[in-house]
């Protein structure tokens, strides 16, 4: 029998987000930027690395990062070389490689989590280590799916590098692309041929999928059922957030009244938001009495939660 919503719980009296805290990085061109943010009291908080999508920052997801801040995660977001704020072209040397420099500024986020969690006074001794997740949108999705055991496949069809990172416990995939091949658009194969072919096969690190059953891509001829690819081929997949007549945006988790969010929804990313931190307590071991809690409701008029 469905029950209705629980009031979630508030965990901190307020936080603190500090920004740019730059790592050092010779190699990529721009040094790394990275925003932390975390709730002002409590410890043993998780951590959660957020990637944006294409032409984000780490200024971004507000919707999602106070929420997850207020009850009681550490939040770490890099800005990638896509990022509007840096203006890279495409005459830029670095701009074919940008899908391989987001992920290893991921792993460079991970390497360098001390210092990072050092710019806030206090913060590392609250913080959590051995519990970390990973969170991405659209090609942050992809990004960070890659630290989960997911792959790319080269033009001749075998899988890439296994980058599968055992610091990172679980991860929330909002709509994540799908499989490639034949079913990719010309500008798909045209602009981001190299990284559009992905394997699910070794992605085993337990994950949340979150699509909308209206985001129709343009990089697929495929319908919305192309970003739950993930969760049907991956065998880490716990659950599928489905947002009804939800598009790429979410509802627009990632920011508060921005232009480009074609289907705002307070009531879409108000459950985003909580089904993901009920996901995540109960995936890296903090508590699972959110998690069953959610998944004994009836989501509707806003989504579905199906699981596995």
């Amino acid at each position: 029998m469905p029950v209705t919503s629980t009031a979630l719980p508030t965990f901190t009296t307020g936080t603190i987000s500090v920004k740019p805290v730059v790592l050092p990085a010779p190699d990529r061109g721009d040094d790394l930027q990275v925003r932390v943010s975390a709730p002002v009291s409590g410890s043993g908080l998780p951590i959660i690395l957020l990637a944006h999508g294409f032409s984000g920052s780490m200024s971004g997801y507000d919707p999602l990062v106070d929420f997850w801040t207020d009850n009681g995660f550490v939040v770490v977001q890099p800005t990638f070389l896509d990022s509007l704020t840096l203006g890279l072209t495409p005459a830029d040397p670095r701009h074919p490689d940008i899908a391989r420099v987001r992920v290893e500024d991921v792993q460079r986020v991970l390497d360098d989590l001390d210092q990072l969690l050092g710019a806030v006074p206090g913060l590392s001794e609250r913080a959590d280590r051995d519990r970390i997740a990973v969170a991405g949108h659209s090609w942050g999705a992809q990004t960070v799916g890659m630290l989960l055991g997911a792959r790319v496949l080269d033009e001749n069809g075998q899988p890439g590098p296994d980058l599968s990172d055992p610091r990172v416990k679980a991860g929330v995939l909002f709509a994540a692309t799908g499989f490639g091949g034949d079913t990719l658009t010309p500008f798909a194969r045209d602009n981001f041929g190299s990284f559009m072919s992905p394997d699910f096969e070794r992605l085993t690190t337990p994950f949340l999928a979150v699509a909308g059953d209206a985001d129709q891509s343009m990089l697929s001829t495929r319908g919305p059922d192309w970003f739950t690819d993930v969760y049907h081929h991956a065998p880490g997949a716990r659950g599928l957030l489905t947002l009804f007549e939800g598009e790429h945006s979410l509802g627009g988790i990632h920011g508060y009244n921005v232009t480009d969010t074609t289907d705002e929804s307070v009531e879409r990313v108000a459950l985003i938001r909580r089904v993901a931190w009920a996901f995540l307590r109960d995936a890296l071991g903090v508590d699972d009495l959110a998690w069953k809690q959610v998944r004994a409701e009836d989501l509707a008029p806003a989504g579905r939660l199906d699981v596995r």
